[in-house]
């Protein structure tokens, strides 16, 4: 069946049918010609695999990344970000990460971070003399940070795949995301004091104090999610939806950006993206049964431990393989189908599977701004309106710092593991 379920999605990926399609029909046609099951499993275990309650996290996380995006949240955060850093050489490309991490502390999304940041960030930074590529690219490799500082979707669906705890992983996402931060921002600065830009970057910029005010009810934001996950208040499903209550709450009755009238429009934006979400999700469930049930984790188990002669090889081996699953498969379909034969194989070899979550998601969002199909690079180009292929020669830089970055959390669990360990 292995052969089968390869051979189907691989035909209707090169077919470009979709990805949540691609894999349902992958799994019915190997279900119907190459076992014995019935095909009353098909809808039980795809309703099966959205039945849990971490998931309702999800649509929840979808609809607050839409909401801040349209009222007025992601302005007030850039404009107290710039009044921070942005009296330096290079500081509109640092106020561009520091906000995608403030803004990813939100919304867990790469892409509603792209779209809600860049479209105020990227024609800032072309006005101060950036090239539109490297604003892009810059946008593009920092938004990233979405899916890496918690709360995150590609880490709840990990956890779900692989029963993981959800606060533990959103615990170990806070030291490799602040790693990259870190690792960002040095590049964008040696990166603009070598080529001369940025040195208008002060002007514009709003007085600390009067940022600050505009952004307060913003900045209490993170706070209050974070803080009410790590602190027991609530659980992280519960944080999406206060998430979204505080959202509204700020945009429709405090900052006035978005109307009654306009909630409609937005409901349904969310719901669309979330519907597609959920489509990957039930589909990818009856693929990973079907993968557990013919035995295909165990047998890879055993040729990894055949291959590789020690953990570090294997994860090696796995950051190469993930590196270029990310170049062409969507993340969340990617976590929800190798993390669960993936997951039991780096356990065999002694790694912590909240560690490994770490490394697939931070692997799977460096493939998010990597050529040729990174949805971020899409996103930020569509807000730069340039051709994707511009930002191509903008983005090694990025790419090799994050890598970097890659390595360091890869070969270091104490980033990720340790604060997850403490924290609970």
């Amino acid at each position: 069946m292995n052969a089968a379920l390869a051979f189907f999605l691989i035909t209707f990926f090169a077919l470009s049918v979709p990805v949540a399609v691609s894999i349902g029909l992958a799994s019915i046609f190997s279900i119907h010609f190459f076992s014995n099951l019935p095909l009353l499993v098909v809808p039980q275990k795809m309703f099966t695999g959205l039945d849990s309650f971490p998931l309702m996290a999800v649509p929840f996380f979808i609809l607050a990344g839409v909401i801040m995006t349209h009222g007025g949240i992601s302005e007030r955060l850039v404009d107290f970000v710039k009044s921070l850093v942005g009296g330096i050489q290079g500081g509109l490309a640092s106020s561009c990460v520091l906000t995608c991490m403030v803004f990813a502390a939100i919304s867990g999304s790469s892409v509603a971070t792209t779209f809600a940041i860049g479209s105020i960030l990227i024609p800032a930074m072309v006005r101060h003399g950036y090239p539109t590529p490297m604003a892009a690219s810059i946008q593009a490799s920092s938004a990233e940070l979405g899916v890496i500082i918690p709360p995150s979707v590609p880490l709840i669906l990990y956890a779900v795949s692989t029963e993981t705890s959800i606060t533990k992983l959103f615990l170990a996402g806070l030291v490799p995301g602040l790693t990259i931060v870190v690792a960002l921002i040095i590049m964008v600065q040696v990166w603009c004091r070598r080529k001369g830009y940025g040195l208008r970057d002060g002007e514009s910029r709003e007085p600390i104090g009067k940022a600050t005010y505009r952004a307060f009810g913003a900045l209490l934001m993170p706070i209050i999610i974070i803080g009410g996950i790590y602190g027991g208040i609530f659980t992280p499903t519960e944080a999406a939806a206060v998430s979204v209550v505080y959202a509204l709450i700020l945009s429709v009755f405090i900052y006035r950006e978005i109307t009654i009238a306009e909630l409609p429009a937005l409901f349904r934006h969310a719901a669309k993206s979330s519907g597609a979400v959920m489509m990957i999700i039930a589909a990818a469930s009856l693929f990973s049964f079907l993968i557990s049930l013919s035995g295909l984790p165990d047998e890879i188990g055993a040729w990894a431990k055949e291959t590789f002669s020690s953990p570090i090889f294997f994860l090696l081996g796995i950051n190469v393989l993930l590196f270029f699953v990310g170049m062409f498969l969507e993340t969340s379909a990617a976590i929800l189908v190798l993390a669960p034969i993936l997951t039991p194989v780096a356990i065999s070899f002694g790694i912590d599977p909240v560690h490994f979550g770490v490394i697939i998601v931070v692997n799977l969002a460096l493939g998010m701004f990597t050529p040729p199909l990174g949805v971020n690079l899409f996103a930020a180009a569509q807000v730069a309106d340039i051709p994707v292929q511009r930002m191509f020669s903008s983005l090694v830089w990025p790419i090799l710092v994050v890598i970097s970055a890659l390595m360091l959390i890869t070969y270091v669990p104490a980033l990720s593991v340790g604060v997850a360990n403490w924290g609970i």
